[in-house]
């Protein structure tokens, strides 16, 4: 046999192999990247659509990878968009860039944040670094493509347990079917950032409950027909035993009609949840899906309690309570043991409506006060923690959300999506801080908006605040559900996006309550976090356009440079404000001409007997 008609083959075969490795390592395709103007870190939901609409969304590092046969070579204008992002506008009005398309080429483009808050990564579904993965490069999770058949979760609840943290979701999506998917809850586990696990803000790596085949499986299964949901995820620990988590559950039909009521309880043998009781007709006081809670003692108890978004529902911190309605307080103005389609309003014999706790009562929604309003039996000036938008001073309608203590405010923190916002049903999320989390919540500020999308039951993850509790961070679910957009995003749609907040950004300076108090030692008769009714609202800090109001002399005035007994009671406008927010007032100071003592009112119109007042207001602060 000729050895030459034996090696050439070979050196055909060698050959072959080394031309598909030269192929396999080109670049196939061209690279663009995203990111915030500000940080310089990639954005993800980013949408670049040709003139001819095909449509590219940026991953969860802001990178999109394109291939397209007759697009490359070419020369293509991107119309470039993002909720709460804006691409700057040319000659003619559009936002877009134009880019030459080749294999291995690369785009950096930057475009402006209007949220307050940071949009970092989605956090569940397939597909999160799909373009990274495409371009070759670093992703931060174990499984950046695919993790347990998850392509699309609802609405998270949390809670840190036995040194890790538990997620739980609502339905969730899975590939193989329109309407295939787990519908009694899905579940993960991540490790903590302090115990080995990824740092907030690059990601979470989770590890899926599954079944045998390494896919999603249910965590609450409970008797009867449709989906489960829980709610008020909850770790508790008994007299004489350790540790439980339990949670509440409803069981739904017909879409959004809940018809079984009940508790469920952690088996960490079985990894899921059991039933503990239930119950068939509702209880007066029960927590509806996507309540949040917090641990807080009043007086010598420990209470859980309930936020969606507003606190006013308790119980008693001990298994035995949580799992009984009877012994659920609200924070309420009904008659004890009612209900407010019952329509008894617990009054005073002056007259004046009785916020109270009271035990198997439940507290008023805004749907209940509307139609008390309508009724008659309650007037508008009534309604308990009624927000505000601080700039135009419109009514802001809380939907759902959490509440939590924060240590760099020293206040309690609201993020909460509104009903029925200006740019979407469901979509535009704000935040809110109080003294108490019974209130008062007046002034609100939008950090993130959506176009004619919802982004729904949003949650605060107080176990992640970082540098003290200035950087907060906080997810929801992004959807065209409820929205009228017949258009989802895809992979992002029916998901949850992670957001990070930085508290110490300066439109977040929103006015807090100043109540009246006894002057003592030269001080102000104004304090904050204290109790009863506020007089007016101000701002502890300096913003621009304000003035500092300073007591000197045993009185406020406008501060000159001087020095006062305290520093600056607080930050206000000036009194000759031009076109002064709809949220402010004027303040007045009233003397006693017996005494010589001092008051400040923002409704001179009702001045007490025996005071004069001074008609030339001090200054405007907030209503």
């Amino acid at each position: 046999m000729n050895p030459m008609t034996t090696a050439c083959p070979l050196s055909i075969l060698l050959v072959s192999a080394q031309l598909l490795t030269l192929a396999a390592e080109e670049p196939l395709y061209f690279a663009v990247q995203i990111v915030d103007e500000a940080t310089g870190r990639g954005v993800p939901l980013v949408e670049l659509e040709t003139v001819n609409h095909l449509r590219f969304v940026s991953d969860s590092l802001g990178n999109v990878a394109i291939n397209e046969p007759d697009l490359m070579g070419q020369v293509v204008y991107f119309s470039i968009r993002s909720h709460g992002y804006e691409f700057p506008k040319d000659g003619f009005g559009f936002r877009g860039q134009k880019l030459l398309l080749k294999p291995g080429g690369t785009a950096r483009l930057k475009i402006a944040r209007k949220n307050i808050a940071e949009r970092l990564y989605r956090v569940t579904g397939s597909g999160i670094y799909r373009d990274s993965v495409l371009l070759k490069r670093d992703t931060p999770l174990d499984q950046p493509l695919w993790n347990a058949d998850v392509v699309g979760c609802d609405s998270v609840n949390t809670c840190r347990y036995q040194g890790k943290d538990y997620w739980f979701w609502g339905d969730t999506l899975k590939p193989d079917y329109p309407i295939g998917g787990i519908f009694d809850v899905s579940g993960a586990t991540t490790l903590p950032p302090q115990n080995q696990g990824l740092a907030t803000d690059i990601g979470l790596n989770f590890h899926y409950f599954t079944d045998e085949q390494g896919s999603v499986r249910p965590m609450a299964i409970m008797e009867g027909d449709g989906p489960t949901w829980i709610s008020s995820v909850t770790v508790l620990q008994g007299a004489d035993g350790p540790e439980r988590m339990y949670a509440n559950y409803v069981k739904i039909r017909n879409q959004l009609d809940a018809y079984r009521w009940g508790f469920v309880i952690w088996n960490d043998t079985t990894q899921q949840f059991d039933e503990h009781v239930h119950f068939e007709n509702r209880p007066n006081v029960f927590l509806d899906p996507q309540a949040h809670t917090f641990v807080l003692k009043d007086a010598d108890v420990e209470y859980v309690y309930f936020a969606n978004p507003l606190p006013l529902t308790r119980v008693a911190a001990n298994p035995n309570s949580f799992t009984n309605p009877l012994h659920y307080e609200g924070f309420t103005c009904l008659v004890p043991g009612t209900r407010p389609e019952d329509g008894q309003l617990d009054r005073d014999q002056e007259g004046v409506l009785q916020f109270s706790w009271k035990k198997n009562t439940p507290p008023l929604s805004l749907k209940d006060q509307a139609m008390l309003l309508k009724s008659g039996l309650m007037k508008p000036e009534e309604r308990l923690n009624i927000l505000h938008d601080i700039d135009s001073g419109r009514t802001v309608q809380p939907h759902s959300g959490s509440v939590y203590w924060n240590e760099f405010r020293q206040s309690w923190l609201m993020i909460t999506v509104e009903l029925d916002g200006e740019s979407s049903l469901l979509g535009e999320v704000w935040f809110a801080e109080s003294d108490n989390p019974t209130g008062p919540w007046r002034y609100a500020r939008k950090i993130v908006t959506h176009d004619k999308y919802s982004f729904y039951n949003p949650k605060h993850h107080p176990n992640f605040d970082e540098d003290g509790g200035r950087l907060i961070y906080f997810e929801g679910t992004y959807t065209n559900s409820f929205s009228g957009n017949l258009d989802p995003t895809p992979r992002y749609d029916y998901n949850q996006i992670m957001y990070r907040l930085d508290l110490a950004h300066s439109q977040l300076n929103l006015p807090v309550p100043f109540y009246p108090s006894r002057a003592l030692n030269g001080q102000a008769p104004f304090a904050t976090r204290a109790p009863g009714l506020p007089t007016f609202f101000a701002l502890e800090h300096s913003a621009p356009g304000t003035v500092a109001i300073q007591w000197r002399d045993n009185k406020l005035q406008i501060g000159d440079g001087t020095s006062s007994t305290s520093g600056p009671v607080f930050h206000a406008l000036p009194a000759d404000a031009e076109q002064p927010p709809a949220t402010t007032a004027l303040l007045y100071e009233l003397m006693n001409q017996t005494t010589q003592v001092r008051t400040y009112t923002i409704q001179p119109e009702a001045n007490p007997p025996g005071f004069e007042l001074n008609p030339v207001p001090i200054c405007r602060v907030w209503k």
